[in-house]
């Protein structure tokens, strides 16, 4: 029986929706093009007939560039049409951010890194909770399970410089948002957008609340679907994805200072990988979510809130539904592997003013419960058993518990301190009775493991008499509990250890932060660097052999530093300039060498016209060469294949507000059609012709064009 029988018989026990290849005719940009300009004539003829005024006016410009706007802070619209082609995933949008880089394996669903780090280092929150993915080789990583236009506001703090938000963020936090509704009468308002582009790529977000003073109902939904895409060179990179999402809030508001909201959502899709042995044939998603606040209550005690969340991950990855299962591979026949990820958390917080000084305490916990099961296949007979006929197998429960307090004190006129502390009791189960391909009794089977972790920090910021200048400086300290991915993934632990669970330590990160902020009528401009030091910094290193590659992770002492800066100007009443700098440097102090998977020094530069209701810009990003790498060593998503050359990349975008609740846009992304590969990308693979040590190319030029509406 071949391959190909096995996987048709497959498909007919179990069919998958989703997983049906996206056809030629399906839409395309072209017709996308003519379809969008169309709406947007007949749309905006009768919004100017009809019109009344809309929940949200839609600003006639693209966005290139996100600026910082305050001390270490990003703040951003992840609504607004941006360019490059507004994003499929939560890591698409933030390597728009200076200081971002994604670790790229295809065409969505990659990996974040800031500064250089990745993973819980990160800490990223969707409405309030953490909606960790459960491939233990992070092929769901939690930011592909957000769809950043369904939310109504970003927010990046950059560096260990908020304990509110949860453990570990030594990198950063980054808070997706929904904002509560607020209904002063009975009504409703709806907003969307379309979006065609070359690949087959077509978007539709649909975004509609109505209520009174009482409370409110919102329904959110959106799908996002691409076919493989082209390299520079015209050759096609598996890439190709189908996903959705619907989430709904229900909302009660006795007052103006009062909420209660309950939330509940659900996803699922699939992506093909060009860097991965599998394909992601399933992304099942579930939330849940219970909210309460309480503003102004009239004395020193001025603000209570609580949330309450679950998330839940069901992930299928295997190697025949999108893909055929290659003959000369480790994986010859049809494999699949099914994890899920069960999290439970909470949070309760107060805030305290007083003339001078406000102060915000609370508390948070956290549980999360990891499955896996895989499916079988009997070589004499050519039965395959799909992973869903097995029982699950539980092989790690994690716990966090954390205490919080931070405090903003006026201390003069232009004088501010910022301070935080927090403490957390981290804790981590191994449930996993057998090691390794070889199937090797576990040695901490049954074994918990449990740290009390202090961390804290301290931020002084200073406004100049006579100019709208702010300087600050902050130091950071926070002590990390080893993750999932890193206590559960590695093949082995440091020399000597049973395996990772056994003897990884916690990471330990102290860190300065420096910078300059600036706001004038023209001008706007910031400029931010860091420097810290890594104790017991947790590094994977990668080894070939018979089997295929094999992973380590062991504790090393590290260096960093770097920074980003950036300024708007306007030129006249008409032009528009934006620029950003981002830099990463590290080092592995243990043994000298350059710490991996740092992203090179990046540049943007952007020019924008904007008259009236239209607009048009240019985007030109450039990045330089690494040659500062570790070969074989990086994190559990990602390794240093070798040096990178650098490459530019030029793109343009135009726009036109049709009426103030009506916008049409377009952009030509990498217009000169330029071939290139990203330093941070996981290695090809041999089941679709890409060598295992080349990066994977990305998308060459790609036509895309973007309706919004909002009524």
């Amino acid at each position: 029986m071949t391959n190909t029988d096995v996987c048709a018989r497959i498909a007919a026990v179990r069919p998958a929706c989703l997983s049906l290849p996206l056809s030629a005719a399906r839409l395309r940009w072209r017709q996308g093009f003519a379809l969008f300009l169309g709406l947007s004539l007949a749309g905006g003829a009768a919004a100017e007939s009809h019109y009344h005024a809309p929940a949200h006016e839609i600003e006639p410009t693209v966005i290139t560039a996100v600026q910082q706007q305050s001390p270490l802070t990003v703040e951003a619209d992840p609504r607004d049409a941006r360019q490059p082609v507004p994003a499929s995933d939560a890591a698409d949008y933030l390597k728009t951010i200076p200081g971002f880089a994604a670790i790229r394996n295809g065409g969505t669903n990659g990996d974040p890194v800031l500064r250089g780090m990745f993973g819980s280092r990160i800490n990223l929150l969707a409405n309030g909770g953490q909606m960790l993915g459960a491939c233990p080789g992070r092929m769901d990583a939690p930011s592909s399970y957000i769809s950043p236009e369904t939310y109504d506001r970003l927010t990046v703090i950059k560096g260990p410089q908020t304990v509110l938000w949860g453990p570990g963020a030594s990198a950063g936090t980054v808070l997706f948002e929904r904002e509560p509704e607020r209904f002063g009468e009975l009504g409703g308002r709806l907003r969307g957008s379309l979006l065609a582009g070359s690949h087959g790529r077509f978007d539709k977000v649909l975004d509609g609340a109505v209520g009174g003073e009482q409370g409110y109902l919102r329904v959110i939904g959106n799908q996002s679907r691409s076919d493989d895409y082209e390299d520079g060179h015209g050759h096609g990179v598996p890439s190709r994805w189908n996903k959705w999402n619907g989430d709904i809030a229900l909302g009660w508001t006795p007052d103006a200072d009062t909420l209660v909201e309950l939330t509940a959502g659900r996803g699922d899709g699939e992506a093909r990988y060009a860097g991965r042995g599998m394909d992601g044939s399933q992304f099942l998603r579930e939330s849940l979510g219970l909210r309460f606040e309480r503003n102004n209550l009239g004395g020193v005690l001025d603000k209570l809130e609580a949330r309450l969340y679950y998330n839940y991950a069901d992930h299928v990855m295997d190697n025949f539904r999108l893909r055929s299962p290659n003959p000369a591979s480790s994986m010859a026949m049809p494999m699949a592997t099914n994890v899920d990820r069960r999290t439970f958390g909470g949070r309760l917080a107060s805030t305290w003013k007083w003339s001078e000084l406000s102060l915000v305490t609370g508390v948070d916990a956290m549980r999360s419960e990891h499955r896996r099961r895989s499916s079988s296949y009997d070589m004499m007979s050519g039965v395959y058993t799909d992973a869903d006929r097995f029982a699950w197998d539980k092989d790690a429960v994690a716990h966090n518990y954390g205490l919080f307090a931070e405090a903003t004190w006026q201390a003069a006129e232009r004088d501010r301190l910022i301070a935080g502390a927090r403490l957390d009791r981290a804790s981590a189960k191994d449930f996993r009775a057998t090691l390794g391909r070889m199937s090797m009794a576990n040695p901490t089977a049954g074994k918990t493991r449990a740290d009390t972790l202090p961390s804290g920090f301290l931020r002084y910021e200073h406004d100049l008499a006579k100019s709208p200048t702010t300087l600050y400086a902050g130091l950071g300290h926070v002590q990390r509990f080893p993750d999932y991915w890193e206590l559960f993934s590695p093949g082995s632990g440091p020399v000597g250890a049973p395996n990772a669970f056994d003897a990884i330590e916690p990471e330990k990160t102290t860190q300065l932060d420096v910078g300059i902020q600036y706001a004038g009528a023209d001008l706007e401009a910031w400029a931010s660097a860091y420097v810290g030091q890594v104790r017991d910094y947790i590094l994977f290193s990668y080894q070939r052999g018979m089997m295929g590659s094999t992973s380590r992770a062991e504790n090393v002492d590290a260096r960093i530093f770097g920074g980003e800066l950036g300024l708007a100007y306007r030129l006249g009443e008409h032009w528009k300039t934006d620029a950003t700098l981002a830099y990463a440097w590290g080092k592995n102090s243990s043994d000298g060498e350059a710490l991996p998977q740092m992203p090179p020094l990046e540049a943007r530069l952007g020019l924008g016209y904007e008259q009236g209701d239209w607009s048009a810009g240019a985007l030109w990003r450039l990045v330089a060469a690494q040659n500062r790498v570790a070969e074989g060593k990086g994190n559990v998503v990602g390794q240093d294949l070798g040096k990178s050359s650098g490459f530019g990349v030029f793109s343009v975008n135009a726009a036109y507000r049709l009426s103030r609740n009506l916008k049409v846009s377009a952009g030509v992304d990498n217009l000169f059609d330029k071939a290139y590969t990203e330093h941070l990308n996981r290695a090809g693979d041999a089941g679709f012709g890409f060598p295992a040590d080349t990066a994977v190319p990305e998308p060459g030029r790609t036509l895309w064009t973007k309706l919004d509406f909002s009524f």
